[in-house]
């Protein structure tokens, strides 16, 4: 069996790369970056290890690469695969969808067997994203070839893999904890399931449950930590005050969830214990900066912050915690990070309720508006 997985970065490689090996899938991964492009195509395999008292680690081997400016190869490669998956980030699919198109069209052209094309990215609906923008390329006839030929299965991915500081550039630590959901109903018959891998029918629920419990509490503990002159993760768990603000956030959360899917009370309750222990991790160092970067993305209306607040509101419940986390959002700084000199552009020329609007789409009579705006000035009043 072979796939060809685009970005091998380190969740590319210490999570989707790590599963499909071990599922006895020949992996091409697809990236722009020359190095690991090179030493991919090189070595044909890499380490990844356990962030775990025993640190185990795994030799995954049987792995090539191909540079995604390569286009003619990569769609060769895509056209001769059973499963091309992605973990990109959802606003670079657009950028990797003329290639796999082009290789679809090969594949169709030759008469290939059923493909599935699975996004794996912190997004909801990013297989049907993928496959819009795959689509876009394609002729109304290829797309009626298509059918019953390629899905493009939905999924849900959990894995903590923080940056990495090993002289081996291939070598990947990764938490023990991962959960890869794949939507069934979206499949195609007779698809191989990968071992590691949950398949259910319907996503949304799962989708959610990571994107409102991982998510959410891993950008309000940055933020958090962040104005608390913290760097990791790991000492913003370790404060007090910082866990209590992740406590309340997931607390909101958790009500939302819980009253929207049906998820027994106590079972989530366990769950966002878990998420909390993750994040505290002794064996892992991950950088506040990391975890916060891309701000405006986090508060987009669709997003693990504004999304929430909204069911909230629609419920009748004020979601102060979640507009505390957005407040703190807003007041985050990287130096080297586009989308924080953005934001802070738009506060310095326009002021707060404007920038409230611009990155949220919540107009600035409405109620959480008012509650982020407050909560900012709360905020400021306390770091003063």
């Amino acid at each position: 069996m072979k796939a060809v997985h685009f970005g091998a970065g380190n969740i590319g490689r210490g999570f989707i790369g790590l599963l499909l090996s071990r599922a006895g899938y020949e992996v091409c991964f697809v990236d722009v970056n020359e190095m690991l492009v090179s030493e991919l195509q090189s070595r044909g395999e890499y380490t990844v290890s356990l962030a775990s008292d025993g640190r185990e680690t795994y030799n995954v081997t049987g792995v090539t690469a191909l540079h995604g400016g390569d286009t003619d190869r990569v769609a060769e490669a895509v056209a001769g695969a059973d499963l091309v998956t992605t973990a990109v980030g959802v606003n670079i699919l657009k950028h990797i969808a003329e290639g796999i198109a082009k290789g679809v069209k090969l594949r169709l052209q030759a008469g290939g067997g059923p493909q599935h094309l699975i996004a794996c990215e912190n997004a909801i609906g990013g297989s049907a994203q993928l496959q819009a923008h795959v689509f876009g390329y394609l002729s109304e006839e290829e797309q009626r070839l298509a059918e019953g030929r390629l899905a493009f299965p939905n999924a849900a991915v959990d894995r903590i893999v923080p940056l990495q500081h090993h002289e081996d550039p291939l070598h990947v630590t990764v938490e023990p904890f991962y959960e890869w959901v794949v939507d069934r109903s979206q499949t195609l018959p007779g698809l191989p399931e990968i071992p590691g891998v949950h398949y259910a029918d319907g996503l949304e629920p799962y989708i959610e449950r990571k994107l409102f419990t991982v998510n959410t509490g891993h950008c309000c503990a940055a933020y958090m930590g962040f104005l608390h002159g913290k760097s990791t993760i790991q000492e913003s768990m370790a404060d007090e005050r910082i866990a209590a603000e992740v406590r309340a956030v997931l607390g909101e959360t958790g009500r939302l969830l819980t009253a929207k899917h049906g998820f027994d009370a106590g079972e989530h309750q366990a769950y966002i214990e878990k998420t909390m222990e993750r994040f505290r991790n002794p064996h892992l160092t991950d950088e506040v900066a990391r975890v916060g970067r891309s701000p405006v993305r986090k508060l987009s209306p669709n997003d693990r912050l504004v999304r929430p607040a909204l069911g909230l509101h629609d419920m009748g419940v004020r979601p102060a915690a979640l507009a505390r986390a957005m407040a703190a959002a807003l007041k985050f700084r990287a130096e080297d990070d586009p989308e924080v000199q953005q934001i802070r552009a738009e506060l310095e020329e326009h002021g707060l309720s404007a920038a409230v609007s611009k990155f949220t789409s919540l107009a600035a009579d409405h109620p959480v508006h008012a509650l982020i705006v407050e909560q900012y000035e709360t905020l400021s009043r306390e770091l003063a």
